[in-house]
């Protein structure tokens, strides 16, 4: 039906670089502050979820475990059990658009637990015995063991007038009274329900490598000799808010005018899923006014800073992964192990800066001879590893 059209117009964030702004690392602060407990009850009082930490960490071979506790009060439970499930699941549409029972939600991982009557009895963890201590009395551990070929939570920017949850991929955490462990046919009251959103994010890696370099050369009509362009950056990775040193060499040995220098920053959101769907939206753009006259050569460093307050009105531009309102950043890198299946991965995220030379030629033609020249290096965007 298209819904991937309506995409067109999502990790974790943690201690900036000391080049960020001061307001930027404040609200790094905030969200990594684990010292806090999370919690959530049921309507009906007799579910609490508690959660010692809401970022779950993919390291590519293995990902953090998911440790917490429920709260329970059996009183009005009756003969029904509880459950405690992660469900990893992708949203393509809004709440509000829900008709004929049409769901706008599709499951990519999903996996239950009974905690009472008891059933699963994990071995206790310094975090279980935590967040025991802080629920108190006739609070149930449980366990949930992320596979590392799930995608990373990745949110798709809404638009200005989009209502409901935006679209992309999240996990959740839900505590529920049922009657049976997986029955879809069984009703689950609102009230009987507990939940809490969490996050699967990946670092940068501890290593960088060496930076990309790219280099072409072109030749013009009217002209025996070509434009000459090399592209490179000092690194393979960038922290989000940190400045991209881009060094690139020109040598022109046309007849024409390098008249100025454009660079692009182009974030590609890859919707593998469901269908092949490929955007490509630009999170970065400036021009700068160098030129290089026929038969001369120009060696510059230009420095660039792609921010997600520079694209807030970009509907569909991927992002990490909001938990409730709280502000994020442009959407991570995708880092993948080398054998994973692409398709079970939801979203796939990635960044290549591209440098384009305006050249003109001179004379009256000059304007009908122009051309471009333009060379791109992959980029990758990620947050550094906090310290613990």
């Amino acid at each position: 039906m298209g819904f991937a059209k309506t995409l067109a117009g999502v990790y974790a964030s943690l201690q900036p670089p000391a080049n960020i702004p001061s307001q930027t690392s404040q609200r790094f602060q905030k969200i990594t502050d684990m010292s806090k407990v999370f919690k959530k009850t049921s309507g009906n009082g007799g579910l609490t979820l508690y959660l010692g930490k809401r970022d779950y960490v993919d390291h590519v071979t293995s990902v953090d475990q998911v440790d917490g506790v429920v709260k329970l009060d059996t009183s009005n439970f009756g003969d029904r059990k509880a459950f405690v499930q992660l469900a990893c699941a992708f949203r393509y549409g809004s709440d509000d658009l829900d008709v004929m029972g049409l769901c706008f939600r599709k499951d990519i991982w999903i996996q239950q637990v009974q905690i009472y009557p008891d059933d699963h009895k994990p071995a206790l963890t310094a975090m279980h015995e935590t967040l025991i201590k802080k629920a108190g009395d006739d609070a149930r551990p449980f366990t949930f063991q992320i596979p590392n070929n799930l995608p990373c939570s990745v949110s798709l920017q809404p638009g200005p007038d989009d209502k409901g949850k935006a679209c992309g991929v999240d996990f959740e955490v839900k505590t529920y009274l049922a009657n049976e462990k997986c029955n879809p046919d069984e009703k689950i009251e609102k009230k009987d329900t507990a939940r809490l959103i969490v996050r699967k994010v990946q670092y940068a890696p501890s290593q960088v490598g060496a930076g990309p370099k790219a280099e072409i050369c072109k030749s013009f009509m009217m002209s025996d000799k070509p434009v000459h362009l090399e592209v490179s950056l000092e690194k393979d990775l960038y922290f989000h808010g940190e400045s991209i040193p881009i060094k690139f060499k020109i040598s022109n040995e046309s007849n024409k005018t390098v008249k100025k220098i454009q660079v692009n920053v182009e974030q590609t959101t890859d919707i593998v899923l469901y269908s092949a769907d490929k955007y490509t939206k630009c999170v970065f753009t400036k021009e700068f006014g160098e030129t290089v006259e026929a038969g001369g050569s120009l060696e510059n460093t230009l420095s660039i800073v792609p921010l997600l307050s520079e694209n807030k009105e970009k509907r569909g531009l991927a992002l990490d992964g909001r938990l409730k309102d709280e502000d994020t950043n442009l959407a991570s890198t995708t880092v993948l192990r080398p054998d994973v299946e692409k398709e079970v991965l939801g979203i796939l995220v990635s960044y290549k800066i591209k440098v384009n030379l305006m050249v003109a030629g001179g004379g009256l033609l000059g304007g009908l001879t122009s051309s471009d020249v333009t060379a791109e290096v992959p980029l990758m965007l990620m947050h550094p590893k906090p310290e613990e």
